[in-house]
């Protein structure tokens, strides 16, 4: 037997207990429902039937003479009653309840008075009162049905006919009835609830473990690679709890999947444009050593000193390169918090356009900065905002045909400093410009040969984040480009503090 047999009879046990349980309680409840209805049904039938047994005697056998009850006259007919109807107990009471004569052995009478106030109430309302309790003057403990009616003499109230309906003897044999009764109806109603509980267990596990076997089979589609997969069609209750948890889970694998494919997509392009951006310099780098070694003899000082020039600068473009790789790989690794403090933008912007002159100079590239006098300063990382400016503007020279430009523009915004560095390159279809922030993405294309790994763009983008901000593109081909920024602005108590120049 397999495991998931066991656990399924498991359940059908378990759902099958519970029904029976349920309805064997149900069953008890009917017992004692069905006895307190079947008392009341007994004695509302018999109060019916003999509830006018004292009128009769009272009006046809004249019980009492002068008086007194008339003994000679009324015992042969109560006790022929008596004989005829076992369950009756007949009684002669004074005006005042007192018990005056009956035809029971005196020993079995344990009280001679009964309460009036009840037999009077019912006379006075037959009508509403269909079966009074009344006092039982053999059982005082426990009250009966009964029947009464006032006797006259001359038309003058000499005392009253008694009649108990229910006697002792009488519950005595509806006792033994009503145990082999209930008996009978116990075993009847604990059978049924077996039945019952059977076939509703039965049926209750049929719809469950099929409903659990279509998810269990979604589940193994899902495991199995169908990762469309998805629960359907229970939506309320346990299951709905289950479905709409396995189906949110799916949804949550899936997407993880697809990041975590397109992660190593990108790993893919970046092994890829990292090989070919290292390769090419370390093969220059490679080449011109090598002829240094064989030709140290031949070449002249002049060659040496070209050759070793172009060796330190292809290890300045690995170490670039290798740098930049690092800072990113921090950034994506959330390991960098930026320092935040007050500074000038204008001056580290002039700081960093100095620095880039020379190379300005060499590429006949006009390089400008244009900016008010009365900027307010920024909070933010100067290093972190440094190497934006450095990405920003290595990409503006990369594309920037020689003769053009390129523009750093500084403006007051709300909230914050606007920061655009434009140029008049080549420029960014709109389609490309959806993809020119995606790490290690590169443009491929004619008029867009690949420059470098693709990842300049993405650690702006990344520092930015950082700084709650986000930079946006606005470009045309052949019309120049134009990224834009926005740091926020250093707050009042910051910038009473002294500012930090570059």
């Amino acid at each position: 037997m397999s495991v998931k047999t066991i656990r399924g009879n498991l359940l059908f046990w378990k759902i099958a207990g519970v029904f029976t349980v349920l309805l064997i309680i149900l069953g008890v409840a009917f017992v004692a429902i069905a006895s307190g209805f079947s008392k009341s049904y007994y004695t509302t039938a018999h109060q019916q039937l003999y509830g006018d047994l004292a009128h009769h005697l009272a009006t046809f056998t004249q019980p009492f003479k002068n008086g007194k009850p008339d003994t000679t006259v009324t015992h042969d007919i109560i006790h022929s009653t008596m004989v005829a109807n076992p369950s009756v107990e007949i009684y002669l009471l004074d005006t005042a309840g007192g018990i005056m004569d009956y035809v029971v052995p005196d020993t079995t009478v344990q009280m001679h008075c009964v309460d009036m106030a009840i037999i009077k109430q019912w006379l006075a309302t037959q009508d509403d009162m269909l079966y009074p309790m009344g006092d039982n003057p053999k059982d005082p403990s426990e009250p009966s049905i009964f029947s009464a009616a006032p006797v006259y003499e001359n038309n003058h109230l000499v005392g009253y006919v008694y009649a108990v309906l229910s006697s002792q003897k009488q519950k005595e044999i509806l006792s033994a009835i009503n145990d082999h009764f209930y008996t009978r109806l116990s075993v009847y109603i604990f059978l049924s609830a077996l039945l019952t509980a059977f076939i509703v267990g039965v049926v209750t596990f049929f719809l469950i473990t099929d409903s659990i076997c279509t998810i269990a089979g979604t589940v193994r589609r899902f495991k199995e690679g169908d990762y469309s997969a998805r629960i359907k069609g229970y939506a309320q209750g346990n299951l709905g709890v289950l479905t709409s948890t396995f189906n949110d889970m799916a949804d949550v694998i899936v997407n993880n999947i697809q990041k975590i494919t397109a992660t190593d997509r990108f790993r893919q392009e970046l092994i890829a444009n990292v090989s070919h951006d290292l390769r090419t310099p370390l093969s220059i780098m490679q080449g011109y050593v090598e002829t240094l070694m064989m030709k140290k003899d031949v070449l002249t000082q002049s060659d040496k000193d070209k050759y070793l020039a172009v060796v330190h600068d292809g290890a300045k473009k690995l170490s670039g390169l290798v740098e930049q790789l690092f800072q990113y790989a921090k950034l994506e690794g959330n390991v960098t918090t930026p320092q935040k403090e007050p500074f000038r933008l204008d001056e580290l912007a002039s700081d960093i356009l100095m620095a880039y002159q020379l190379k300005a100079k060499e590429c006949s590239i006009n390089l400008r900065l244009n900016s008010p006098s009365n900027l307010p300063p920024v909070f933010a990382d100067i290093a972190l905002t440094e190497r934006v400016f450095q990405n920003l503007l290595d990409n503006a020279f990369k594309f920037t045909p020689d003769g053009g430009d390129i523009t750093i523009q500084l403006t007051r915004d709300n909230g914050g400093i606007k920061v655009q560095i434009v140029d008049t390159g080549i420029g960014i279809s709109s389609e490309d410009q959806f993809y020119i922030f995606e790490r290690y993405k590169q443009l491929d294309g004619i008029s867009t040969p690949k420059k470098g790994m693709g990842i300049g763009l993405a650690i702006v983008k990344k520092i930015l984040e950082l700084h709650q901000s986000a930079i946006e593109v606005a470009s045309q081909p052949g019309k120049g480009t134009t990224f834009k920024f926005v740091l926020p602005l250093a707050d009042k108590t910051l910038s009473s503090a002294p500012l930090l120049s570059q």
